[in-house]
């Protein structure tokens, strides 16, 4: 691959560091990386140093980041298509891949970006490259491999959150055509996409889990109304729209594998989605913990600084713990869906695991930043107002525990 070639023979100051830190065992190997993903980590490193954080904070300003713009240039690295199919212009590696990836993104200077590229690699696309035709991957997959198309997700609704059986927007057949009326909310990429991986019911009459299919929206076409660009709390270089479809036209071809599989299509997807959730934190926290020891050992309060006391380092090492026991779970998660097992619930617990920890790190930091970290231009607060969507978006910490309930028999079809 052309990224490990430019990655070179030597990993760079951020690999290096990766290798001898905490992604190293005691043996000097880590078992879910090897010397390849580390040169694509450092190949990515470059990248976000050039291209992503020197411009994050003019984006964050504007509400906005030029999306096809670094799409583009991520396709031409070969960053998009990491686990998607040779033969539609990915590279066919694992999915521990896509985890490297998401983790180094981790670094990137806002949660914006990360999330919006994840959309691209891990959320729109997974079915897709699974499922789809040779049709729709010709059309919809490869170009967005190559980042010339840039993808949305349509799955939440203004009624229908993480509560997805309950989405209401419906596709209709007539002739060789879907009529799609409905919305869409909390789109991501949404302002700017090209195309959207779109959930919607196929069979009204039919039970909430098999009447729903997915299929490949082009964005200009005709009833398409993205009604408004959110302003959020945090995350506010991605763009989010709130969508409407008014009989909204387009090929039956355009379906991605089969009519009514769409919930579970969806919740194979959410596999993916949850461990890039996980994943991309992992290095966002680390860097929070790290600057915070480094305020804080520069601070002084009553004659010494603030690191001085137990408290504060006690506090740190903590955090730093639960880091990297997330880093377990969601690495552990990652080599058995490699190995082809059904992950929902390790993926759940990390997904919820790192939301959480989101919350706990990034208040517990900004605490000990005192008043500086009560000002935007310090990089805790943007931390904090970005991470905290991890326990909201791809499903709440809630939803997570309702399925892990599920999972352990404890609720629901599966009860004892």
């Amino acid at each position: 691959m052309s990224l490990f070639r430019q990655a070179g023979l030597r990993a760079s100051p951020a690999a290096a560091r990766f290798i001898s830190g905490s992604a190293a065992s005691a043996g000097g190997h880590h078992d879910l990386y090897t010397f390849e993903h580390l040169a694509l980590q450092s190949s990515l490193a470059k990248f976000i140093e050039t291209e992503i954080n020197p411009f994050v904070d003019d984006w964050e300003a504007e509400g906005m980041w030029p999306g096809k713009e670094i799409c583009q240039k991520m396709g031409q690295a070969g960053f998009l298509g990491l686990t998607k199919p040779v033969e539609y212009g990915g590279a066919g590696l694992d999915y521990s891949y896509s985890i490297a990836m998401a983790e180094e993104m981790g670094t990137v200077a806002c949660g914006g970006v990360p999330m919006a590229v994840g959309v691209v690699t891990d959320m729109a696309t997974p079915a897709l490259a699974k499922h789809g035709s040779d049709f729709v991957k010709r059309n919809f997959l490869q170009p967005t491999v190559q980042g010339d198309l840039l993808p949305c997700l349509g799955v939440s609704e203004p009624g229908a959150g993480s509560d997805v059986a309950s989405i209401k927007t419906n596709a209709v057949k007539d002739g060789d055509d879907y009529v799609i009326n409905g919305s869409k909310l909390w789109i991501t990429n949404g302002t700017q996409a090209d195309w959207m991986c779109l959930l919607c019911n196929t069979d009204t009459g039919g039970a909430s889990h098999t009447n729903k299919s997915l299929v490949c929206l082009p964005m200009d076409t005709k009833g398409v109304v993205v009604e408004k660009k959110l302003d959020k709390h945090g995350m506010r270089s991605s763009d989010t729209a709130q969508i409407f479809f008014d009989n909204v036209r387009i090929p039956q071809a355009h379906l991605i594998g089969a009519e009514g599989k769409g919930f579970a299509y969806q919740m194979e997807q959410f596999q993916e989605e949850r461990l890039f959730c996980a994943a991309n934190v992992l290095r966002a926290l680390d860097i929070c913990v790290a600057d915070t020891i480094e305020y804080t050992g520069q601070r002084q309060a009553f004659g010494k600084s603030i690191l001085d006391n137990q408290y504060v380092q006690f506090r740190l090492a903590e955090l730093q713990t639960e880091i990297e026991a997330t880093r377990a779970l969601t690495y552990r998660a990652t080599k058995l869906y490699v190995g082809g097992e059904d992950v929902t619930k390790l993926a759940t617990m990390a997904k919820l695991k790192a939301g959480r920890l989101c919350r706990e790190v990034t208040d517990s930091c900004l605490q000990f930043w005192g008043g500086m970290g009560f000002v935007t231009q310090t990089p805790i607060t943007r931390a904090t107002r970005d991470l905290r969507l991890v326990s909201i978006g791809g499903g709440a910490d809630e939803g997570m525990m309702g399925i892990l309930s599920k999972l352990m028999g404890m609720s629901g079809k599966n009860k004892k």
